[in-house]
């Protein structure tokens, strides 16, 4: 009986989970209210206030699943590669593909600082895509016979182009033309002489 108090339990949670999130793409954190949540995810309010402290900690869960369905993504695109630029450049499609799922844009890069404070959606990145970012760029770095000075804010300012870019995407911008550009810088930081 306990294992399906346990699974009911998980099934109620991601019930809250997907339902928060359809809202929250939609409307924003802001217009989104509990009651809707409730209602969408077919359960009762006690119910999410069991699995949650509030609006604001659903919210990261949902932010936490939306950050770790993009870097597995990226894992998964980029694990057959040959080198590692081809993983980086393997991980870059993958990310503007992930990034493509509606209004996960919204979510991770608008919302979520606003909401959370860019420091902890830095730290949730950290342990997700941009962490991932880092071992690659890494990995890069030492294919390429590079110094691996900095590369922690390497690593940041590249993230911060990635973030950019999908934005520009979302906006209506060329992805060809970001993808391209994200090569560029890529192959430009192995060229760089220390």
């Amino acid at each position: 009986m306990a294992r399906n108090t346990r699974e009911g339990m998980e099934q109620t949670r991601q019930a809250l989970i997907g339902a928060a999130r359809r809202l929250f793409a939609e409307r924003g954190f802001s217009d989104t209210a509990t009651p809707d949540i409730v209602a969408a995810a077919g359960v009762t309010r006690g119910a999410l206030y069991h699995h949650f402290d509030d609006k604001k900690a659903l919210f990261e869960a949902v932010l936490a699943a939306e950050a770790e369905a993009v870097a597995a993504a990226i894992e998964t695109q980029s694990d057959g590669a040959t080198s590692a630029r081809q993983a980086l450049l393997s991980g870059a499609k993958a990310y503007f593909d992930a990034m493509r799922e509606p209004g996960r844009t919204r979510l991770l890069l608008l919302d979520g600082p606003a909401v959370l404070g860019a420091a902890r959606v830095s730290k949730m990145d950290a342990e997700q895509a941009e962490g991932r970012l880092r071992e690659g760029l890494k990995a890069h770095l030492e294919e390429a016979g590079c110094p691996l000075e900095g590369l922690d804010a390497l690593t940041d300012l590249l993230s911060a182009a990635f973030d950019r870019a999908a934005l520009a995407v979302e906006a209506g911008g060329s992805r060809g033309e970001y993808e391209r550009a994200i090569a560029t810088l890529v192959d430009g930081l192995a060229q760089a002489q220390p």
